[in-house]
């Protein structure tokens, strides 16, 4: 069967499995077309083939494939390829169009644990309140609302920002107080939100229907755009260096950052792993469990400075 199938018709096999049977998210989509597609370019390369079949891909030249990137991508973008080319020889297994799978046997990038990057609470209390003053200036436009709300609902939930951009204003419960989500793997999850946040929300909702009540006619967004439409995760990005600096905070902290803060400030007033695993929406602990390492950075922290044995003598 190998050798009578085309590269090419079993990339395109493949992401027509995961697009409608696996319901994977559309940055995971092209995730993985553009890593099948890397491969194949790198292939044709190294055969001098324009036309490949399934059985000119050898664990030889996956290894290749892998180890070119070495010096232009981090181990973790290897490690990435790596998984999508597992996953696809994984289907290309189920489906009986190969026998073996030479993905199998490669070795996968060692990578190093990274620590996630949060903001303090002091200094993120200061950045939500400072918002929340330029609310309230004189001639404060809806988008200054929207900001304030937007900031305060990421750190009050914990949800990712491609999750928020997507959220409509009936996900919001106002009277249980909480948001219905649709995550990773089209998953949903309910997922509490402090008053504040709603508070935050409810006020820029009324804000923007004073002052811009074409958006509010023209689409069921939550959080929105100039032009009354949806907000990108790559604008909330952006409007949260904007308004950083406007604070006078000049720490690279990004809208992922804010969802790392909450978990991290979860777990330091105490709050159960799994607790916090459920409302991220982490398919495993493993995952969550991340965050212990800066729980017990600042445990160790706390010790050094309070335990006698812990202090140098004079």
């Amino acid at each position: 069967m190998e050798s009578s199938i085309t590269l090419q018709k079993s990339i395109d096999s493949f992401l027509i499995h995961i697009r409608h049977e696996r319901g994977l998210s559309a940055e995971t989509l092209r995730a993985y077309t553009g890593d099948l597609a890397q491969l194949q370019r790198y292939a044709c390369e190294k055969t001098g083939k324009q036309a490949l079949m399934i059985s000119d891909i050898t664990q030889d030249l996956l290894r290749g494939f892998i180890a070119s990137m070495h010096r232009t991508k981090e181990k973790t973008s290897q490690a990435r390829k790596l998984s999508s080319l597992r996953s696809f020889y994984r289907f290309l297994n189920d489906s009986g169009i190969i026998e073996n799978n030479p993905a199998a046997l490669i070795a996968h990038p060692k990578i190093k644990t990274r620590i996630p990057s949060f903001m303090d609470v002091d200094n993120l209390f200061y950045f939500l309140d400072s918002l929340h003053r330029s609310c309230l200036r004189p001639a404060g436009s809806w988008r200054r609302w929207r900001n304030w709300a937007m900031f305060e609902f990421l750190y009050s939930s914990g949800v990712r920002v491609s999750e928020m951009v997507n959220l409509n204003e009936a996900h919001i419960s106002f009277a249980d107080g909480t948001v219905r989500v649709l995550g990773k793997g089209s998953k949903e999850r309910v997922v509490p939100v402090g008053k504040q946040a709603l508070k935050a929300v409810e006020e820029y909702l009324v804000v923007l229907e004073q002052q811009f009540p074409q958006a509010i006619a023209g689409g069921s967004a939550l959080f929105r755009n100039a032009h009354g439409g949806r907000l990108t995760a790559r604008s909330v990005h952006r409007i949260l260096q904007v308004e950083l600096k406007r604070c006078g905070l000049w720490q690279h902290l990004s809208p992922h950052g804010l969802r790392h803060s909450f978990a991290t400030h979860l777990l330091n007033s105490g709050a159960d792993l799994r607790a916090i695993q459920e409302m991220l929406g982490h398919s495993t602990l493993s995952t969550t469990q991340r965050y212990t390492h800066v729980h017990m950075d600042q445990l160790m922290k706390t010790y050094d400075a309070a335990h006698p044995r812990s202090r140098k003598r004079e």
